[in-house]
């Protein structure tokens, strides 16, 4: 005869380990942005500069950022990856990363 499973304590158990991965990822992301710097920006720059990047649709814009991010992860350029190529004084664009002509 089979044991009979415990849905209760499986469900908690998953619940538990899904609480413990966003403990992890929100820790995580806290030191992704004290590692970059980006900790000295006010909440609502920091917000405005990460809800610009969301929207963004320009893949070449879009890979700059990655090629700057890869870079930042192997140490290359000594200083946080604040501005990828093409970038000016570490502003975003106004017009959507669309180069202009």
């Amino acid at each position: 005869m089979r044991k009979p499973r415990d849905f209760d304590s499986e469900l908690k158990a998953l619940a538990d380990k899904a609480k413990a991965l966003r403990e992890r990822r929100v820790r995580q992301l806290g030191e992704l942005v004290t590692a970059t710097g980006a900790d000295t920006l006010d909440a609502d720059m920091l917000a405005g500069a990460l809800l610009h990047a969301v929207t963004v649709k320009d893949a070449v814009t879009k890979e700059g950022w990655r090629k700057a991010g890869a870079g930042f992860f192997l140490g290359k350029g000594g200083k946080p990856a604040g501005e990828p190529a093409g970038q000016q004084g570490g502003t975003l664009p106004l017009d959507g990363g669309a180069a202009s002509a």
